[in-house]
């Protein structure tokens, strides 16, 4: 799947973007880029402790949580009471060492952005350092709403960090403030309301964190 094919489609939901805004330097199939397992953090310490705090406080005791574009970790609080935790991410073996998933699957959201899960299945849905990814997002965030019980959350976080080849270009062009109003403007064309911004770590001694949350 190339960037521009990903671009066009999609370009017709966020008319205000460039042309171009979902190419990617490298047009290769993801599967490729993804194959090999990363088991390895993308943020450093403090952010992850700074998530896992905001989680804490945002998800609901014993809801179920849909992880989007997961990985070994969730960052989850072990003090968390949750009923099921299902990720979603691009490597099998990451998932499978996830231990706080309760179930996952994976697939390509570049090429197939509805997800095989039940309508108003979910009580929260979390989107950690993946965002910058999405070549199809307003068809990704919407599925996501679908998914999601009235008033239950999705919340999107993300640092200053990327693998750049595979970001989309409108990413790229950004500073952290301007990749906080383009997921607040992602969240709003698929249907969430209350978008609210919350910057969790300033980035002034480590990596800075920005979790942007609106609700279905």
């Amino acid at each position: 799947m190339t960037g521009a094919a990903a671009s066009g489609p999609e370009q017709a939901l966020f008319p205000e973007l460039p042309a171009g805004a979902f190419a990617k330097q490298d047009p290769e199939d993801d599967r490729a880029f993804y194959a090999p397992p990363r088991l390895v953090t993308h943020i450093d310490d403090a952010a992850m402790a700074a998530l896992t705090n905001f989680y804490r406080h945002m998800l609901p005791d014993g809801g179920h949580v849909l992880d989007l574009m997961s990985s070994w970790v969730s960052h989850l609080p072990a003090d968390c009471r949750l009923a099921g935790v299902v990720g979603h991410g691009m490597n099998e073996e990451e998932l499978a060492a996830n231990p706080q998933l309760t179930q996952w699957f994976v697939q390509n959201l570049n090429q197939t952005p509805a997800l095989p899960l039940d309508t108003a299945s979910f009580d929260a849905a979390l989107c950690c350092v993946g965002v910058q990814y999405l070549q199809r997002p307003g068809a990704v965030f919407a599925d996501v709403r679908r998914l999601l019980v009235p008033g239950a959350p999705f919340i999107v976080s993300f640092s200053n960090r990327c693998f750049p080849t595979k970001a989309v270009a409108i990413w790229r062009a950004l500073d952290i403030n301007g990749h906080a109003a383009l997921v607040k403007l992602y969240l709003e064309r698929a249907g969430f309301g209350a978008v609210r911004v919350d910057l969790l770590a300033d980035g002034r001694a480590g990596d800075p964190l920005v979790a942007v949350t609106g609700h279905a």
